[in-house]
């Protein structure tokens, strides 16, 4: 597997994390309430990700519950930055902070299911709570930070933001060892450029730009040809090049499902593959990420199933040759 320039500071904070003692499992007393708190992380995850709800729909149920409570963390630490951005809160620091307390210091309250659900999740199955703090943090990052000047840069931050929710599902699913740390790394990557790709307008009309401003100028194009919305050659040649790289990821990562618990490999390799098609996409439609949002359909996620079931679980997923993919990530 090739490491490019960006990953050595990514691996460093994945290892380091990785060898964090686990959690204390959460009090008797508040175990009554978790029946609860899991159909409401299962809620939450069918009203927001109909792909990651798909997915996880192929784990054994306990696994299953166990991701789906994952995602309703994630969704809720991003939701308290989304929610102040857009409604002006007075406080998002402090709002990150309670719930950095609630979900990773001291034992939960019923009151609260979403981090009971969450607590018991992390003791259960060993997630280092390093992990989750770098996830808090990458989303902090969007109250301070709106553009990015390199993909170095920019590559930090899909870690902090997904990077660590693989790592975390890593532990759910259950994995050889240590060889498995940089492609789930990768993976994070791959799937949140590949969301920033998806959302390039929606981002814009939100402030934010998660675009690096060296390639936008390799293109001749500037931030504010964002705006302006239109897809001229150059952007399309622009998103070319983000779209042949990000695939390079995915073709780079997915071999490392070998190193999950067989019975997690089909959700992890829908997972990555169904979220892939939003380049195709993309790419259908032009690179016009302006007037549409780039999706896919129930029925056609139903028909790839079958050979990604093949590939992650039957023949694997083979690496690419190590200089075409030096070539399309490194930069």
């Amino acid at each position: 597997m090739t490491t490019a320039s960006w990953e050595n500071q990514l691996l460093t904070w994945a290892y380091e994390s990785l060898e964090e003692p686990p959690a204390q499992p959460i009090p008797s007393t508040t175990r009554a309430h978790l029946a609860d708190a899991y159909g409401l992380c299962e809620a939450v995850t069918a009203s927001h990700s109909r792909t990651f709800h798909l997915a996880s729909a192929l784990l054994p149920q306990p696994k299953r519950e166990a991701v789906r409570a994952l995602y309703a963390f994630c969704r809720t630490t991003d939701d308290i930055v989304d929610r102040c951005c857009v409604d002006g809160g007075a406080s998002p620091l402090d709002d990150l902070t309670a719930w950095r307390q609630h979900t990773l210091c001291g034992p939960p309250a019923p009151d609260d299911p979403l981090a009971l659900a969450w607590k018991d999740v992390q003791a259960s199955y060993g997630i280092p709570a390093g992990y989750a703090e770098q996830l808090i943090d990458g989303v902090a990052r969007d109250l301070t930070q709106t553009r990015y000047a390199t993909f170095d840069e920019l590559a930090t931050y899909c870690y902090s933001v997904a990077s660590t929710v693989g790592l975390m599902a890593m532990h759910i699913i259950g994995f050889s060892g240590p060889d498995a740390v940089p492609y789930a790394v990768k993976l994070g990557v791959a799937l949140q450029l590949t969301n920033i790709l998806r959302d390039v307008a929606e981002d814009w009309r939100a402030g934010r730009l998660y675009l690096p401003l060296d390639e936008l100028a390799d293109f001749r194009l500037v931030p504010e040809d964002v705006g302006r919305g239109i897809a001229t050659g150059e952007w399309r040649r622009f998103m070319t090049f983000q779209i042949d790289r990000v695939r390079a990821l995915y073709a780079e990562a997915l071999p490392g499902i070998r190193h999950l618990h067989r019975d997690g490999r089909f959700a992890i390799g829908a997972a990555a593959e169904l979220y892939a098609g939003i380049l195709d996409d993309i790419e259908s439609h032009r690179m016009d990420v302006f007037s549409r949002r780039a999706h896919t359909t129930r029925l056609g996620k139903m028909r790839r199933l079958p050979a990604i079931w093949w590939r992650s679980s039957v023949v694997g997923y083979h690496s690419p040759r190590s200089d075409r993919a030096t070539r399309s990530t490194g930069r």
